[in-house]
């Protein structure tokens, strides 16, 4: 069996949506190298939903606001071809049948309770799981496929590194360029 050698041409991509109460929504999309290194970054300007969007869209508000329109939005600026998208917002999932890469979500520490409230919000018990260097990955059922596929290429990379990690750089320079000093929250879930 020839070794596997490393794809160094290989686009991950980590897109994350923080909420401030101030702004609204914001997303973050960043194309990181097989090493880690930054390729592209990009970020949305913020979006604030108005009283009657609530009201109409009810609980589909956030997966409409943060997958279908955020990541979208940040995905069509983005030049890599992305290999794969790791969320960090369940929300953000709903962009999944708009792309070709997979999709999954990187479930924070505490899964058990995090797939839980992940559970619950995306109102679907029955969401796909797998676990890549200690780190559980989730998706919906219908893409299940998507968590096989994304192992395989992040067995692939120079370094196994902390899938978190990306998520805080994203936070970092959204709240660089926004000014907001630490006054965002990831979104997470909707109970």
């Amino acid at each position: 069996m020839a070794p596997i050698v490393p794809d160094t041409t290989l686009a991950l991509g980590f897109l994350s949506v923080l909420e401030s109460p101030q702004l609204g929504f914001i997303g973050g999309l960043l194309a990181l190298n097989a090493s880690g290194r930054p390729l592209e970054f990009h970020c949305t300007a913020p979006v604030r939903p108005n009283r009657a969007q609530q009201i109409l869209y009810g609980p589909t508000l956030r997966p409409y606001l943060c997958g279908e329109q955020i990541a979208s939005a940040l995905l069509a600026k983005c030049k890599a071809s992305l290999a794969v998208l790791l969320v960090d917002c369940a929300d953000v999932l709903a962009v999944r049948p708009q792309v070709q890469a997979p999709v999954a979500l990187v479930v924070a520490s505490g899964s058990d309770e995090a797939l839980a409230q992940l559970r619950s919000g995306c109102g679907n018990p029955e969401l796909a799981q797998r676990v890549w260097a200690h780190q559980p990955l989730a998706t919906q059922p219908e893409y299940s496929d998507d968590l096989m596929t994304i192992v395989q290429m992040l067995d692939g990379v120079e370094v196994a590194f902390d899938l978190a990690e990306p998520f805080r750089r994203i936070r970092l320079a959204i709240e660089e360029a926004q000014g907001l000093a630490g006054d965002v929250d990831p979104v997470r879930s909707a109970a």
